[in-house]
């Protein structure tokens, strides 16, 4: 067994909470690369050690060592190279979940190059934004619906050359990836000059999802990937020379926190089931091929696998699972954890950060929380007026950076001074989310600062309020929102998508009402609802409760 973790970390086995609090430490030199001192790395000290294992659903497989995934990086250089992308380009990736991402990332990082991953689903307004406000040199894509054409129209709308490159496809303006890598060397050696990329730069840019205005730019620096160490190591509690998945395309950012940082360096291999369309039983059955170990998934898929007949499954090779992204549905728990006897430990991060709180391994799972800090990051809960709260009291999630910016938590917001100083200022990173702490010291989500309902008095976060009413059998999806009110300031309202087979009637309005009142706090209850079709959506899957209050303030 080997593991590149022990390089990074002053110690790597802690016997509690506390003590992991206490005493975990990273170390790293001023040039720490990920691509060099870890993809490398296993390379010369365990060639055949297993990487990734990538399967999709034309039963396609591939397994690739760590001596393979450095050759064919080291190809990615020499081609970036060639077609003249530099230290510094940024370079954008709509790659689904090809196996050529991770190729291509260990070579942008090599390079010192900007990785820009995006989803396939991008259209081409998408597109053309992200191209003019990141200034694209290049842009390597699988051809998916109409992204090549968006690309091709997008071009035409700046005033510099932008190399484009696409998986498998020849397509004239367009360079085949695959067919080009094979004729370039398979050696890179290690910069010596300032060519050198630097663990302090920038060598990752993930666009916001874009919930309440137009997506920012989050810079994340070379250290990102150490950073996500505990998400690996002590949440996600990753097996060494076992398997890890986390359900997520490359496009999003849970692809980085559960597909190939953190996991690498603590020496665990990666399973990549490179679907054409999300079937739940489908993936379970690839996880139990595979012989996943743990397995990391927002609560949005969990809630699609307890709705299967899956009881029947052997879940005896999953040791562990976890969540992210939004807060778990206790119902989705507890059911999950009568099929599977495993309990889903949650934990919390953003865009901006690795994982910042969760539920780590010494730690049991509390229905209704996201768990306790990690070390890396001082988490303050403060009012408005940046003087932290009393135990049980709801504050705004920050984290103290007057004494320096841990490894994991974003450089910057790119080209953006003003989001910038709105959100750092002070000492602190505002995350612009709302919780509370209990007495045991964990900490409870309640929602985005954004969305807190304010009623006759009363705080109302979002999330519980939507747990609640999606318990009922009735509903299929729902948003939790304020709407204006001349007595109460706001009221709660609910838009609710229902199952197909129930029908809106101011019956199951009231049954619903009820059954809110039964599971929650009373005063919780919708006292507006509405029926829709559908929910506006982020291309991230994300609510935009912004959108329905603007829509209600238009009526």
């Amino acid at each position: 067994m080997t593991s590149v973790i022990g390089d990074f970390v002053e110690r790597v086995d802690f016997n509690s909470y506390e003590d992991f609090f206490k005493n975990f430490k990273l170390k790293y030199d001023e040039d720490f690369n990920f691509g060099f001192d870890v993809v490398d790395k296993y390379a010369e000290i365990d060639p055949e050690k297993i990487a990734l294992i990538w399967t999709n659903d034309d039963d396609e497989n591939h397994t690739f060592t760590f001596k393979e995934m450095k050759e064919y990086s080291n190809k990615a250089v020499n081609l970036f190279k060639r077609l003249g992308i530099k230290k510094g380009d940024k370079v954008m990736l709509t790659l689904k979940s090809r196996y050529e991402w991770w190729f291509c990332m260990v070579a942008l990082h090599k390079l010192g190059a900007i990785a820009i991953p995006g989803t396939h689903m991008l259209k081409l307004h998408d597109i053309d934004f992200r191209l003019k406000q990141a200034e694209v040199k290049a842009v390597i894509t699988v051809e998916e619906d109409t992204l090549l054409e968006d690309y091709e129209v997008a071009e035409k709308e700046i005033d510099w050359d932008i190399q484009k490159l696409v998986i498998e496809t020849d397509r004239d303006g367009w360079i085949n990836f695959n067919k080009a890598i094979e004729e370039e060397s398979p050696v890179y050696e290690r910069p010596s000059s300032e060519e050198n990329p630097m663990a302090e730069e920038v060598f990752l840019i993930y666009f916001t999802s874009g919930t309440s205005g137009l997506p920012k730019m989050v810079a994340h620096r070379h250290t990102y990937a150490l950073g996500h160490i505990p998400t690996a190591k002590y949440w996600q509690n990753v097996v060494e020379d076992g398997v890890h998945h986390t359900a997520s395309d490359t496009g999003w950012g849970k692809a980085v926190w559960g597909n190939i940082y953190g996991q690498w360096i603590a020496g665990t291999a990666i399973f990549i089931y490179d679907y054409v369309r999300f079937n739940g039983i489908k993936l379970l059955e690839k996880i139990i091929e595979n012989k996943v170990d743990t397995f990391c998934a927002p609560p949005t898929v969990y809630r699609f696998l307890i709705k299967e007949k899956i009881e029947g499954y052997d879940f005896s090779n999953l040791k562990y699972v976890a969540t992210a992204g939004e807060p778990l549905p206790p119902e989705v728990s507890e059911r999950f954890y009568d099929i599977s006897g495993l309990r889903i430990k949650e934990g919390f991060g953003q865009t901006e950060t690795t994982l910042s709180i969760g539920t780590f391994i010494w730690l049991d799972a509390k229905i209704g929380s996201i768990g306790k800090p990690s070390p890396l990051y001082n988490l303050k809960l403060l009012d408005e007026n940046d003087n932290p709260v009393e135990i049980g009291e709801e504050g705004e999630l920050c984290f103290d950076v007057s004494e320096g910016v841990p490894p994991g938590l974003f450089k910057e917001y790119f080209k953006d001074p003003v989001k910038q100083a709105q959100q750092v200022h002070d000492g602190y990173y505002h995350c612009g989310d709302t919780a509370w702490m209990d007495e045991d010291g964990y900490v409870h989500f309640v929602g985005r600062n954004d969305d807190i309902i304010k009623s006759s008095g009363y705080r109302i976060g979002p999330y519980e309020v939507e747990s609640a009413v999606l318990s009922h059998d009735a509903v299929a999806h729902c948003a939790i929102t304020a709407f204006p009110d001349e007595v109460r300031g706001q009221i709660v309202k609910a838009s609710i998508v229902l199952q197909p087979d129930y029908e809106p009637s101011d019956e199951l309005t009231k049954d619903i009402q009820d059954h809110v009142k039964r599971v929650t706090a009373p005063y919780k209850y919708p006292r507006k609802v509405e029926y829709v079709d559908e929910l506006p959506e982020t291309i991230s899957g994300k609510i935009r409760r912004v959108q329905i209050r603007e829509n209600d303030k238009n009526q």
